[in-house]
C-alpha cells in the first residue's frame, strides 16, 4: 500500500499537470509529449512533427498565419 504522503504527492503532481496544461491550451498551446503520443499511436505511417515545429505550428494557428479568412491578432 502506498505511504500516504507519496499519495498526497502524486495527487499534487497530477493537478499541478491539469492546472498547466489548461492553461496552455487556453494560450492555444498544447501538449508537446500527448500529441507525439498521439501520432505514434494512430497514424503509426507518420513520424511526429519535433517540438519546435509543434510549437511553431501552434502559434501559427494561433495568430492565424497562412489564414486566408483575414484574421490576424497584429
Amino acid at each position: 500500500m502506498a505511504q500516504p504522503s507519496q499519495t498526497l504527492r502524486n495527487r499534487w503532481q497530477t493537478l499541478t499537470k491539469c492546472v498547466c496544461d489548461g492553461a496552455r491550451l487556453m494560450v492555444g498551446q498544447g501538449d508537446y509529449q500527448t500529441y507525439a503520443d498521439h501520432v505514434r499511436r494512430t497514424h503509426p505511417d507518420q513520424e511526429p512533427m519535433t517540438e519546435l515545429e509543434f510549437f511553431r505550428n501552434r502559434e501559427n494557428a494561433r495568430f492565424g498565419v497562412g489564414n486566408t479568412s483575414g484574421f490576424r491578432c497584429c
